[in-house]
């Protein structure tokens, strides 16, 4: 039997952004392989947590770029961003909840140069008049990965339909963060 690597990753970032103590025996379950097959494809926990650190780092990327955070608008790439990031959500969850299980300073250097892309973007909202001034953009960013990271969780759990995520969570987001002209 085949084993989908990146779907086994997806299952562990699922399971590990909502509980970290989750055991290997509870992440093999849930993507439906034995606990020896997970250990020949991950060595053990640290593996695990590697692996999923450079794939979400990696996805990520990728999801930023392919929203071209530089076009348009900060609103407009923002709801890009969200757009891009939904089939990546379960690992943007867990990078950004990850409680330093593996600490490796390539891969750690990896989320702060992400992270500095989208503070970057909110920075620019603020500047051009569109986002709040009074939340920093590093909370602005932390909203948004916390929103995702809801997001992901309830689509996962069927309590949210995944075609519904984009809209309610740019909605939450840029009705929250919208600057208002109203004194």
């Amino acid at each position: 039997m085949a084993v989908d690597r990146e779907q086994v990753l997806k299952e562990a970032a699922a399971l590990l952004t909502r509980r970290a103590t989750t055991s290997m025996d509870e992440i093999a379950r849930a993507a439906g392989i034995s606990r020896a097959t997970l250990h020949r494809h991950f060595a053990g926990r640290d593996a695990l947590i590697k692996a999923l650190e450079e794939q979400g780092i990696a996805q990520f990327g990728q999801a930023m770029d392919s929203a071209r955070l530089d076009e348009g608008d900060a609103a407009g790439a923002l709801r890009r961003l969200i757009t891009e990031t939904e089939p990546v959500a379960d690992m943007l969850a867990f990078l950004a909840t990850e409680n330093q299980l593996f600490e490796g300073d390539e891969v750690n250097a990896g989320w702060d140069r992400l992270d500095a892309r989208i503070t970057a973007l909110f920075r620019r909202g603020q500047e051009e008049g569109d986002f709040r001034i009074d939340l920093s953009p590093a909370w602005l960013a932390e909203a948004l990965y916390g929103l995702i990271g809801a997001g992901a969780w309830a689509v996962h759990e069927g309590r949210v339909a995944r075609n519904d995520l984009h809209h309610s969570i740019a909605e939450l987001l840029l009705g929250g963060i919208r600057r208002s002209m109203e004194k």
